[in-house]
């Protein structure tokens, strides 16, 4: 799935994968979110409500450029750092293509579907 992504306004490469979590997601966009740090690993953002996670993919350990859903909390995760082991909690829906200094330092992203 095609997305456009802004973080602090500046263009980052970035696809989604096709599990039913992330075709939800894209169903809210377009967002913009402010950040915060979490556990020095990942930023993080509230979403305006809770993804669908049936048909939740099997779980993989989260790594740096990785957007992620924590199902418990129904917060989005991008992980600036390698993630924790494999948790049926977190739901990988997406990569972006950038640095970890650039994501780590981030204080707000906007998503868009792409035209």
């Amino acid at each position: 799935m095609g997305i456009r992504v802004t973080l602090d306004g500046h263009p980052v490469e970035a696809t989604m994968n096709n599990s039913p979590a992330a075709r939800d997601f894209t169903d809210l966009l377009p967002l913009t979110l402010d950040l915060k740090d979490f556990h020095s690993t990942e930023r993080v953002a509230d979403l305006p409500r809770k993804l669908d996670t049936s048909g939740a993919p099997e779980p993989a350990a989260a790594k740096v450029g990785d957007i992620a859903y924590y199902a418990p909390w129904g917060n989005l995760a991008l992980f600036y750092q390698d993630g924790p082991a494999p948790s049926a909690d977190l739901l990988l829906l997406g990569h972006l293509d950038v640095d970890a200094d650039q994501l780590g330092r981030a204080t707000r992203i906007t998503i868009e579907a792409a035209s």
